[in-house]
């Protein structure tokens, strides 16, 4: 007697499967009309694109923390930014995000640069719809990341030197990151 094992069987640390590139752009395309068909403005499409990005980082976060890190948690606002740069940018992905950098005018807000995200890369946007950023999918990502490792802030993504993810913190986030850096001097 042979004995199948199903895909709740196997260990979620195995292997990382990868999407071949042409079915991700028609999938992705896909999706974007669908959100584009539903609604009135660019920033309604640009609201449901990031809520699909959300569920994806909901179930992301988890599988990609118990693979790389041994399910250890950054719980330091700085690292946990290298952290979505670096491995959640490859394992999506499959590249590091291009830059990390802190707003010099405002100490909540960080900005993630990718200078071709694959996102926008196999999209055509109407010329009604000029301001599109499809980059509001991996905002979503990269929100719903930060929020269920109890960082809450909220994502956007915006043309700038190719796309530049804005992250809002909250007050609270940036003061209790500095109660940790004077906690620990």
């Amino acid at each position: 007697m042979v004995k199948t094992t199903g895909i709740l069987d196997k260990s979620l640390s195995r292997g990382k499967g990868e999407v071949n590139l042409s079915t991700f752009a028609v999938l992705f395309s896909e999706m974007v009309l669908y959100a584009q068909n539903r609604s009135e403005t660019v920033t309604d499409i640009h609201d449901k694109i990031a809520s699909y990005g959300k569920q994806v980082g909901l179930r992301m976060f988890d599988i990609i923390v118990l693979r790389e890190k041994g399910y250890k948690r950054e719980t330091k606002l700085l690292g946990m930014l290298m952290f979505i740069k670096s491995t959640v940018w490859k394992n999506l992905f499959g590249k590091e995000a291009d830059k990390l950098e802190r707003s010099n005018d405002d100490h909540c807000t960080y900005l993630l640069i990718e200078k071709d995200p694959l996102v926008n890369t196999y999209i055509s946007v109407p010329r009604d719809k000029g301001v599109l950023n499809c980059a509001a999918f991996a905002a979503g990502i990269v929100e719903a990341i930060l929020e269920s490792a109890s960082f809450k802030c909220k994502v956007t993504a915006h043309w700038h030197n190719g796309t530049a993810y804005v992250i809002q913190f909250d007050e609270s986030v940036i003061a209790r990151e500095n109660a940790l850096m004077d906690s620990s001097r």
